[in-house]
């Protein structure tokens, strides 16, 4: 870079990429995400082909594909979160106060 141009301007993360996009869901967004990515680790471990994954979740195989590649519109929270139960997972929610540090409240996902 040449020397007279100026240093580029870097904002940190909030923590939350589609936060950062402006997007108005963006925590919906993120746990959708957090869920799919459980969801997908678990079929690559599994080896499942895609065919196998849609009967085992109830759902079709483009649908399979469209979670594999994070196109998660057609997914509610609630729909990923039964994935993972017919997978043999269970999800627990824990609902607690936010420290008053924090402005906002968020939602977590944390895979064990």
């Amino acid at each position: 870079m040449p020397k007279n141009e100026k240093d580029p301007i870097v904002t940190p993360s909030s923590g939350n990429v589609f936060a950062d996009l402006g997007f108005a869901d963006a925590e919906e967004r993120k746990t959708k995400v957090r869920l799919a990515f459980a969801i997908n680790q678990i079929l690559e471990r599994r080896r499942l082909p895609q065919a196998d994954a849609a009967r085992r979740l109830g759902i079709n195989q483009p649908k399979v594909s469209a979670l594999a590649n994070y196109r998660l519109e057609g997914f509610s929270v609630e729909r990923l979160m039964h994935f993972l139960n017919a997978l043999g997972r269970d999800v627990e929610i824990v609902i607690h106060s936010k420290p008053r540090s924090r402005r906002v409240a968020r939602v977590i996902v944390t895979v064990a």
